[in-house]
């Protein structure tokens, strides 16, 4: 009886790209679960997963968005990158590089959209910040990311320290009965070094001031600004940031398609 021979001759799988796209997604993986089950935890500490209500509040931008979005997709691709290289799956394989690439697409787009309509985006920013500012007593996560932007940039508000009259604890209208009528958070306070511990009422009431008067207690520059002088002081590290993102990228996708043609031409001469 005459048998069928495969012939595997010119045709394997590159152990070497296998391996190193399966550590490449095991690093990937691990890292967005972290950052998701920081982003759950965050959520349960704030009692938002027994009150699913609360989701639909968006007041202000909940910083535990950005860990739940961002390490919920990096924790679906990096699964799909681990077990499709382990087991030379193609399905998955395919899934990873295509949803990747697309992933590319959406920040290529972004990036390019957010040159030509550099007004608008500040104008977003503007509001962005206000309706922040707002909500900035809603949630102490938030709060938090307000405190340490003011305090890295140096800067007090959107524009400046009178867009906190936008908060309800804050805003100088008579009627506030709020001790912080008229004041500033702690983190737009200009910091004095002989000071080891926080002065949290360092803002209190310093809006009555004068403007020369209020430059020696607090930063009168407004974030929006100090952003765009930060982002141009660094733009070079920014841009290296960005490019060796999309490189890496651009690294998976090939490893994932390479790997896809390996395993193809081997099934092609079973």
């Amino acid at each position: 009886m005459n048998r069928k021979h495969h012939n595997y001759k010119g045709a394997e799988v590159s152990c070497c790209v296998k391996y190193f796209l399966f550590g490449f997604n095991i690093l990937f993986w691990l890292l967005g679960a972290t950052f998701l089950a920081v982003g759950l935890w965050a959520w349960a500490e704030k009692g938002v997963l027994a009150n699913l209500s609360s989701i639909t509040d968006l007041g202000g931008f909940d910083p535990v968005w950005l860990f739940i979005v961002v390490g919920g997709v990096m924790f679906v691709l990096g699964f799909a990158g681990c077990i499709g290289a382990l087991r030379e799956n193609t399905t998955l394989l395919k899934f990873f590089s295509v949803f990747l690439g697309l992933i590319f697409f959406l920040e290529l787009t972004a990036g390019i959209l957010a040159f030509v309509f550099k007004d608008w985006i500040k104008d977003q920013l503007n509001f962005f910040i206000n309706n922040n500012v707002k909500a900035y007593r809603d949630d102490i996560d938030l709060q938090n990311l307000i405190d340490f932007a003011q305090e890295y940039w140096s800067c007090c508000g959107a524009h400046g320290p009178d867009d906190w009259n936008l908060n309800i604890y804050f805003n100088c209208t008579e009627p506030n009965p709020s001790r912080e009528r008229c004041g500033v958070p702690f983190s737009c306070c200009v910091k004095d070094p002989a000071e080891d511990v926080i002065n949290t009422q360092c803002g209190y009431d310093v809006r009555l001031k004068l403007e020369l008067d209020r430059q020696k207690y607090i930063y009168t520059k407004g974030c929006v600004g100090q952003f765009e002088k930060w982002l141009q002081d660094n733009l070079i590290i920014v841009a290296g940031i960005f490019v060796g993102v999309a490189l890496l990228q651009i690294f998976g996708i090939c490893l994932a398609q390479n790997l896809v043609s390996d395993v193809k031409a081997v099934k092609a001469n079973w």
